[in-house]
């Protein structure tokens, strides 16, 4: 067979496959809330709207994230320079608490009018829709964990917001700010991308990327040592269930010259999975074997790896390790 023929064969099978994956990027309810007005006059009436049109609390919950996350965009600039923290007086608790809520409701109007927030504007409107909505919700406050040097720093940073809210009795994770895009380094600038996985999301993988101030969910106290040391995973092993069976650890220590074992979830021998090398080089993982419904494999630690190292499945990252040479 031609170059040629192998290269249109190659683009046909991937623009079907990205039909096909925009095609189930949106569900029911996310159908519907796309065919919303960008802009309401009020948040009551965009909560009567969404409560008029679902009748379940998890169509209702969805539909909330959903409509933030298609039409209120990330403030990057913002965010580099956040506004100076305003201060009041007051005389009672009360007036305080008066004062505390009057801000809050500025936040929410704010976001809902400009359609622009950080996290806390993103977490606090979505809280307020929910209660209009007859939804219970709460806001959490915690650390997050998105970029290479977060893999084994020592200390907790409260630099993020997310929800809680009840479905069916039950507390559901919910990240709507990272619904709605994510900061693309080599574009340098904000790119509007929407991902489902940050709704309902599976609690491993949550608290994997998110550590709540108070160190515990529901209860249950979680690891500190877990999240800072732990790999750092992406939206698309989230979407695709790529559980890292091993190591367990994101640090990678190891001698040069040495074999380290690892085992991921739904990968098997026949995809695209790669890393890249200290070049910057796709190295296709070709010793790889199926086992418990995933691909164990191993790479050899020396000259060619570079500090951290990325693992791609076709073209989505879907999880990297800090390489510590001993």
């Amino acid at each position: 067979m031609t170059t040629k023929k192998t290269f249109f064969i190659f683009l046909f099978i991937s623009l079907t496959f990205i039909y096909s994956s925009f095609a189930q990027k949106y569900s029911t309810v996310d159908n519907i809330i796309l065919k919303y007005p960008k802009s309401f006059n009020t948040t009551e009436e965009l909560a009567e709207k969404i409560e008029n049109d679902f009748n379940s609390e998890h169509d209702k919950a969805r539909a909330i994230y959903s409509w933030i996350a298609f039409n209120v965009k990330y403030d990057y600039a913002a965010f580099l320079k956040p506004a100076k923290t305003q201060g009041f007086s007051y005389r009672t608790e009360a007036e305080k608490q008066r004062k505390i809520q009057q801000l809050e409701d500025k936040m929410i109007q704010d976001a809902f009018k400009s359609k622009k927030a950080v996290c806390e504007g993103f977490t606090a409107l979505y809280q307020h829709l929910a209660i209009l909505s007859g939804l219970k919700c709460e806001i959490i406050k915690g650390d997050s964990k998105t970029r290479l040097v977060d893999i084994g720093r020592k200390e907790l940073n409260s630099n993020h917001a997310w929800n809680m809210v009840s479905i069916d009795k039950k507390w559901r994770l919910i990240d709507v700010t990272w619904g709605q895009g994510y900061y693309d380094n080599n574009k340098g600038r904000m790119v509007n991308d929407f991902s489902a996985v940050y709704f309902d999301t599976d609690p491993d993988y949550f608290f994997a990327k998110h550590f709540p101030d108070s160190g515990s969910y529901l209860g249950n106290k979680l690891s500190k040592e877990d999240f800072l040391n732990g790999p750092l995973i992406y939206n698309k092993s989230i979407e695709g269930d790529n559980e890292i069976k091993e190591p367990k650890s994101g640090i990678i220590e190891a001698k040069n010259g040495e074999k380290i074992t690892f085992l991921i979830r739904n990968i098997s021998k026949t995809d695209q999975f790669y890393y890249l090398n200290k070049r910057n080089q796709p190295v296709k993982i070709s010793n790889g074997k199926e086992k418990k419904g995933g691909l164990e494999f191993q790479i050899i630690i020396d000259k060619n790896i570079d500090d951290y190292i990325t693992f791609f499945l076709d073209t989505n990252s879907i999880a990297s390790f800090k390489v510590v040479t001993k």
